[in-house]
């Protein structure tokens, strides 16, 4: 062993975080089990080269005696020959490298792995990490990562009070990219080189080319700050990086960004004379683009904006020219009224919920939104209501025909009427041989309402009425269940869900099939 210390024990696997680039930027703690260890491994490309050894070295590290582990990867840039292609070729590459570390292990050797910036953040150490973890003792140490050192480079506030920051590789697809840079506040977009001009193709379409900052050698002699707009895409390191500061839009914890705050970050600014826009509010439907209408997607290729709850407008399409604003799930009139002002200032806006914004979605808080507007002298906002597939609908196609009587539509949510008054209604229509679809049936923060809405049914309709619980309709994970008001576990239940209560008419086939006749009786 070499000189070691209690930190460099026989037989340990270390992953340590040499930082960006500077040697100086190394922790102390990093420096001396470097200094101390039996072998240093690290990862290098098929010219010999590692930045991470560079470090290191430079800093006077490493021992005459200590063993150095090269880890050249079979391939960075170009083709690969392999059966299972450029992954199963790195899979194998991480399997060779685990054993050729677990022999010096196995002999009670301490083992450091360099890892430039931090060794689990997108680096080679974390397959080493899970290959051997199971087997010997592993200690991460933390190192400065190149998002750090990227944001001091380019001397810009990432992001403050309640942005949200994405760091997004840049080999992501170019629609994908640009859609993910829209809907975040602040972005760093590492492993550039050959990928930069889709890089920057993807800022212009999300908007933030202007705002983006190129930095490549971060923390080093070579370090180099350009805007994006004036780097030259032939000269572009893998190891630079882009950053997009964020905004400050000073929201509050659950995204409920000020209306004024919102319209000052807006890019555009109402003209006088200018004829008003119109605001489209459509449906996405249920599930995937399958189920989006026709007029719902040709209408999303031809608005400037597009506004909405964040988790609807990540299945938006991402293309130049679309503007897009998200926002949290309970700021419904903010958004409306956000969409109006857009279009008073000339442009077209769609206004994006899940299903048909007509059944618990966004048209009605724009009409009410649009009709709190006093008379101001200016032309009224066009609002079109655009349909779109229903979640209920959706369910009661997947189990048949459940809703193919009389039904009705109930949220369970009381934040907008009281809980009693909720469930007299749905009572008095289960009475009433009504099929019911309950939206929004349970959440952590009303974990009790299904159940007392179970068993206020039981109590004056009686445990057999057929329940339906479909689970992500038409997206990944769906499940329907079939059973009745007596058997319904309320806890596997969330907001995932939709719970159809059947009426006493309602028939389920021998094969599981639910349908309502259209008739009584």
């Amino acid at each position: 062993m070499g000189a070691g210390g209690p930190a460099a024990r026989g037989g340990h696997l270390y992953g340590v975080g040499v930082g960006p680039g500077s040697p100086e930027l190394l922790t102390l703690r990093a420096a001396r089990l470097v200094a101390t260890a039996d072998v240093v491994a690290y990862h290098a490309g098929r010219r010999g080269s590692s930045q991470a050894r560079r470090i290191v070295a430079a800093a006077g590290l490493l021992r005459a005696d200590v063993v150095e582990e090269e880890l050249v990867y079979p391939v960075t840039t170009g083709t690969i020959r392999h059966e299972a292609g450029y992954y199963g070729a790195l899979a194998e590459f991480y399997d060779a490298c685990a054993e050729r570390l677990a022999t010096h292990l196995d002999a009670g050797r301490s083992v450091v792995v360099l890892a430039l910036g931090d060794p689990l953040f997108y680096g080679s150490f974390m397959y080493v990490h899970d290959a051997l973890r199971p087997h010997h003792p592993v200690t991460v140490v933390p190192g400065v990562t190149a998002v750090s050192a990227v944001t001091a480079a380019a001397g810009t506030n990432l992001c403050l009070h309640e942005d949200t920051l994405t760091v997004l590789p840049g080999t992501l697809p170019t629609a994908e990219l640009a859609r993910r840079l829209a809907d975040t506040d602040a972005a760093v977009v590492l492993k550039l080189g050959r990928t930069f001009p889709a890089v920057r193709e993807a800022l212009r379409q999300a908007g933030v080319l202007e705002r983006a900052v190129y930095v490549e050698h971060a923390s080093t002699p070579r370090e180099r700050v350009l805007p994006v707009t004036k780097v030259d895409e032939a000269d572009v390191p893998y190891l630079s990086m882009v950053v997009v500061p964020g905004q400050d839009l000073r929201s509050d914890a659950a995204g409920r960004a000020g209306v004024e705050e919102q319209h000052a970050a807006s890019p555009v600014a109402p003209r006088a004379g200018r004829a008003p826009g119109t605001v489209h509010v459509v449906g996405l439907g249920p599930g995937g683009a399958g189920w989006t209408t026709p007029e719902t997607t040709g209408l999303l290729e031809r608005v400037a904006h597009v506004v909405g709850y964040a988790p609807y407008l990540a299945r938006v399409p991402q293309r130049p020219g679309l503007t897009r604003h998200a926002s949290g799930n309970t700021v419904e009139l903010d958004r409306a009224r956000l969409a109006l002002d857009l279009a008073r200032a000339g442009e077209d806006v769609a206004v994006v919920s899940g299903g048909d914004p007509g059944v618990f979605g966004m048209a009605a808080a724009v009409l009410e939104a649009a009709a709190d507007v006093g008379d101001d002298g200016d032309a009224p906002v066009p609002v079109r209501v655009h349909p779109g597939v229903t979640a209920a609908h959706a369910a009661s196609a997947r189990v048949g025909a459940v809703l193919g009587g009389d039904h009705a539509l109930v949220n369970l949510s009381d934040n907008l009427k009281p809980f009693e008054v909720l469930v007299d209604r749905l009572v008095a229509m289960a009475e009433r041989d009504v099929v019911v679809a309950c939206y929004n049936p349970r959440s952590r923060s009303r974990p009790d309402t299904l159940g007392d809405v179970r068993d206020r049914l039981v109590e004056r309709v009686g445990p057999d009425r057929t329940v339906v619980v479909a689970r992500n309709v038409g997206r990944d994970g769906e499940s329907v269940e079939v059973t009745t008001l007596g058997g319904l576990d309320v806890g596997t239940v969330d907001m995932a869900c939709l719970v159809v209560v059947g009426a006493s008419t309602t028939r389920v086939t021998p094969d599981g099939q639910v349908w309502t006749p259209r008739g009584v009786g």
